[in-house]
């Protein structure tokens, strides 16, 4: 295992992570008590569960009664008196909610909108998550009290919470998280937000692999630790690429990172990638084939059709190995039979190749996805992990493993438990924090303006945009000033700076000021004007800049204009720190030559 220090602090403090999936949601924790070597555990047990000792995870279902209030949660909700109940009642099930909170520019052209249940009335999909995390809670509370005898009153006002999200989610949707922490009452207000830690996916799995597998001597599929290929100095750089494959319900994250094991340390090489290309879209994939397949037949109801699908994602789906063989999906009795549709003894057969299919665009977002991540890295890449919950699945691995093993790519998947990869990588996070450096998805800035320069061809061809400022003079609107531009690799601690001088008619209006900073997902290396590709251009958050201090010190000037009027210029710098795993902004000026801060407020356009 990796070698952990002892924890430093002062006093007991506990770390709980939420994984909170499309399909399936675990916990893991860690009690940290001054000078104990930390030790990550996981939350096994949860209600209604059937195997002896519990699952570390839970379906992520919920069933709603007509006037919007929880009824069941997770195993709950699959025992045979509650849907007995939920079906004479009327109460709503909800699985698959997650994607309601997708973030909108991920590729969904192959999602339909029947394909994720609705809400129910005056439910957002915010409140949901926030039900189903005060659940998640209400159980690692119980397991923790059972586990650990006399314990968690030491704990429940010293607790960090780290919660974990895909890759593709940005800001908005990490403010709805924040937003649902509160609601679901896990923080008593927004001043304990400071407790609330989030983390992509991508990254938390890193953190698994590195302590169950590169640091460990455990082993992976058809791979040991041994075989890895870390090479000697002599005969390698110091630093390799690896790419971290985080396969689950619903999305399908990965990220690529440098590493040097010695001491352990990574940084991010390539913007990370996302695509909703998890299990579940396999599934409804065999949800159409059998649509068709049955068409005409006696078995072609919506209802059958859905317990056929049912039945194929909870075995045929997992037991799928070879696409020259035969696939059965069991749902009847002896007496279930149509020859003429493959059915026999209560057994639809499918032809291998049709299931293999099905896979395909998984597999190919895969690749895809790690070919763009290939070329915007700085070193090659050699070695790729395999995790999650759809990481199970043979025939992925198989179908992977024969695409990248001829490249000379090492690939693996950890033995044991993939699908707590997540939540023991966000404790993990928590504890060892072994990434240095990510990189920025996309190009960052503002939208800016500029005093006119007739000799300018691009000023020319937007002359009709010209306005006259405060000050009096000729200016020119529509630029794009970028402050981070994509692909590049930021440290945490790196400060992005932009100035800003602006000209107002009061000292009053030069108390506030808001800075809306844009987002662009085009292709081009350095943009400058935003009637270019508008539609690559996005509204990312609003950055709010108290600026009444510095504006109490202002002297009022006189514009260039016939009238000469009064006018008040300021000048401020906005500091933003991107290579942490959330955006955060301060605002920077100059009083008597030394350099004062205040923190700015962070709105995401939702």
């Amino acid at each position: 295992m990796l070698q952990r220090k002892p924890y430093e602090g002062l006093t007991r403090k506990l770390v709980l992570a939420f994984d909170v999936g499309t399909t399936f949601s675990g916990v893991s924790y860690c009690i940290l008590d001054p000078g104990e070597v930390p030790v990550i555990q996981g939350v096994s047990r949860y209600p209604a569960q059937e195997q002896v000792g519990g699952d570390s995870k839970i379906p992520s279902i919920i069933y709603y009664d007509l006037d919007g209030e929880v009824r069941a949660v997770g195993t709950e909700a699959l025992q045979e008196h509650i849907i007995e109940q939920a079906e004479e009642e009327g109460w709503l099930k909800l699985e698959w909610w997650k994607l309601h909170l997708r973030a909108k520019h991920l590729a969904s052209s192959h999602i339909r909108e029947d394909d994720i249940p609705p809400l129910p009335q005056n439910k957002s999909a915010v409140q949901v998550l926030a039900d189903f995390m005060r659940y998640l809670f209400q159980c690692s509370r119980t397991y923790i009290q059972e586990s650990h005898l006399n314990l968690w009153r030491s704990v429940e006002n010293s607790i960090e919470f780290v919660l974990t999200h895909p890759n593709g989610w940005e800001g908005p949707q990490q403010q709805q998280i924040r937003r649902a922490v509160e609601l679901a009452g896990l923080i008593s207000s927004r001043d304990e937000q400071s407790h609330v830690h989030l983390l992509t996916e991508g990254e938390a799995s890193l953190h698994f692999c590195v302590t169950n597998v590169i640091a460990a001597d455990a082993s992976c599929s058809t791979l040991t630790v041994s075989d890895l290929p870390m090479k000697k100095a002599k005969d390698q750089p110091a630093n390799q690429g690896v790419v971290i494959v985080d396969a689950g319900g619903g999305t399908i994250d990965l990220s690529a990172y440098s590493m040097k094991l010695s001491p352990t340390s990574f940084e991010e090489i390539a913007p990370a990638e996302c695509c909703l290309q998890g299990s579940i879209f396999v599934t409804r994939r065999a949800h159409t084939l059998l649509q068709d397949k049955l068409s005409g037949s006696n078995y072609s109801s919506p209802e059958i059709i859905a317990q056929l699908t049912s039945i194929f994602d909870k075995t045929t789906k997992l037991r799928f190995r070879n696409p020259d063989e035969p696939s059965y999906v069991k749902f009847g009795t002896v007496r279930d039979k149509d020859p003429k549709y493959d059915i026999r003894s209560g057994q639809l057969k499918l032809a291998g190749q049709d299931v293999a299919d099905l896979f395909e665009p998984s597999v190919q977002a895969i690749i895809k996805g790690f070919e763009q991540q290939t070329r915007a890295a700085s070193i090659p890449v050699n070695l790729i992990f395999l995790v999650g919950g759809f990481a199970a699945s043979d025939w992925l691995f198989a179908r992977l493993q024969e695409h990248f093993q001829p490249l000379g790519i090492s690939f693996c998947r950890p033995n044991g438990y993939v699908n707590k990869a997540v939540a023991d990588g966000a404790v993990s996070f928590y504890i060892d924090h072994l990434v240095s450096s990510r990189v920025a998805r996309f190009t960052y800035g503002i939208e800016t303006y500029t005093r006119y320069n007739s000799r300018d061809p691009e000023h020319k061809a937007r002359q009709h945009t010209r306005f006259i400022d405060h000050a009096g003079y000729s200016c020119i609107a529509n630029q794009f000033s970028s402050i981070l531009l994509k692909g590049t690799q930021v440290s945490e601690l790196r400060e992005f700076r932009k100035s800003f001088d602006f000209n107002e008619k009061s000292r009053a209006a030069c108390s506030s000021h808001s800075v809306d900073i844009m987002c662009y997902k085009g292709d081009l290396q350095d943009p400058k004007w935003l009637d270019v590709e508008r539609s690559s251009f996005s509204m990312l958050c609003t950055i709010h800049a108290d600026l009444s201090e510095l504006s109490q010190a202002l002297q009022p000037r006189k514009s260039g204009l016939i009238s000469k009027s009064t006018y008040y210029a300021i000048s401020f710098e906005v500091v933003i720190l991107f290579g942490q795993t959330e955006l955060e902004a301060q605002i920077s000026w100059k009083h008597k030559g030394v350099e004062m801060r205040s923190p700015a407020s962070i709105v995401y356009d939702e």
